[in-house]
């Protein structure tokens, strides 16, 4: 180990003590108008975002514009013989709040068809890269590359007024998301099917072109749509969603905003998730060795998987307090195309038996199951077995909401976010006047 590394990891290890002494005794401090407790985690439950495109409820979910999943899918309009809307009508939908018509669908329709086509240089990009990289990286080296036909930064650059940034934002934001689908399924047939790639149908909307570019039939194309739309946003504070914001917040265009939510979508906290959650129900499916998942195999199973210290993944939620709308939303689809699979039965017994089971383990918050609880299963099913892809599919549903919301601040003319630091020096003096003023207040 080099000097400095040495030095630093003794550092390290001093300095380790004093934050979890701040969160263990002095967290309900306050420093302004936050708590120690705030400031170290994360700024969890701090009310300082402002979006009118989503809003999650802790007990009744995610609404789209005031609508719950249930009526957002009930209320958009359909391709003709599908069951899920128009990925193209959910962006009408978060732009502007109101549910559109099919004649104002088909408009958007054939406006995104007309801007869906890759750039060569973006394919020689990819191409560049070793095909080993992961599908995230050249997902989010496929976005930044595009930043040369950025409107906003063209129009910029040759002077505009604030209060027009929403336009050029609006055209870069529609650009970008036509072409994602696109993007997508390229780096999917590339790496994962002998570079052999499939043109777009031009007869086909978004999320149908998708399942026709990526090499799967129906019903894969309702699946795209159900999970584009699912994934689409949940509010405002997540990770991908707040990357993008920050970063749109400088002014920067929209594909440096979104490659870099691209980022931290990437990560196994966020988005990398839900191919963990898969990983680790197919482990568990190998232990019951073939056995039918009774209700009372799956809870010894559970138990030995919290004795050993493990946690079961897909179940619990930063924000949410019970099951997930989009699992719901997902487990019907699943109950009505896919009720005998074996996979999903053991994911359904799961379900039915491990919210029991955490609650009586105590230690978790919320015992019910989240979104990457289920994704993962439908993928598998209709054939996209490579599961590093997965997070990929989130990421073309999270840039509708993210553009949306990003287009919206301009609109506002939102400022740059620029939130105040403290040292932790400065927190263990906070904490000292708190222990000082409540000695002298019991005098």
């Amino acid at each position: 180990m080099s000097k400095l590394k040495e030095t630093l990891f003794a550092k390290i290890q001093e300095h380790r003590p004093r934050t979890q002494k701040l969160l263990k005794e002095h967290g309900d401090v306050k420093i302004g108008e936050v708590t120690i407790a705030q400031a170290i985690g994360g700024a969890r439950g701090v009310r300082c975002l402002v979006t009118d495109i989503s809003y999650l409820d802790p007990f009744e979910g995610i609404r789209f514009r005031g609508k719950t999943i249930p009526e957002t899918l009930e209320a958009l309009p359909k391709p003709k013989g599908r069951e899920y809307p128009f990925v193209e009508a959910h962006w009408w939908f978060l732009l502007t709040g109101e549910v559109p018509t099919q004649e104002q669908v088909a408009e958007v329709v054939e406006d995104f068809k007309k801007r869906r086509a890759l750039p060569q240089y973006v394919i020689d990009v990819l191409r560049a890269m070793p095909r080993d990289s992961h599908p995230m990286t050249m997902f989010s080296a496929g976005i930044l590359a595009m930043q040369r036909e950025s409107i906003f930064v063209k129009r910029y650059q040759e002077g505009m007024k604030k209060d027009e940034y929403w336009e050029p934002t609006y055209e870069d934001a529609t650009n970008l998301l036509a072409k994602l689908p696109t993007l997508a399924a390229y780096i999917y047939r590339m790496k994962y099917k002998a570079d052999v790639h499939i043109h777009a149908d031009k007869e086909l909307d978004f999320g149908g072109n998708f399942a026709h570019q990526m090499g799967f039939p129906q019903p894969y194309d309702d699946v795209a749509r159900m999970y584009f739309i699912l994934h689409s946003d949940h509010e405002s504070g997540n990770v991908s969603a707040h990357t993008g914001h920050l970063v749109a917040s400088a002014l920067s265009d929209v594909y440096y905003a979104y490659s870099a939510a691209i980022d931290g979508l990437a990560g196994p906290l966020h988005g990398l998730a839900n191919q963990e959650v898969l990983r680790w129900m197919m482990n568990f499916q190998k232990k019951l060795g073939g056995k039918e998942p009774t209700e009372e195999l799956v809870r010894e199973a559970l138990w030995e998987t919290l004795r050993a210290g493990q946690v079961i993944p897909g179940y619990g939620h930063a924000v949410l307090r019970k099951t997930d709308p989009r699992y719901v939303a997902q487990r019907e689809f699943c109950l009505k195309h896919l009720p005998d699979y074996p996979l999903f039965k053991l994911i359904d017994t799961i379900f039915k038996v491990a919210p029991g089971v955490l609650t009586e383990h105590g230690k978790t918050k919320n015992p019910w199951p989240n979104v990457d609880a289920q994704s993962g299963v439908i993928q598998w099913y209709y054939g996209l077995t490579e599961w590093d892809f997965y997070t990929v599919l989130f990421g073309i549903g999270r840039a509708i909401g993210v553009l949306a919301n990003i287009t919206w601040d301009r609109a506002l003319g939102y400022p740059i976010e620029r939130p105040k630091s403290v040292t932790t020096k400065m927190l263990e003096d906070v904490a000292a006047q708190a222990i000082k003023a409540d000695d002298l207040g019991s005098d």
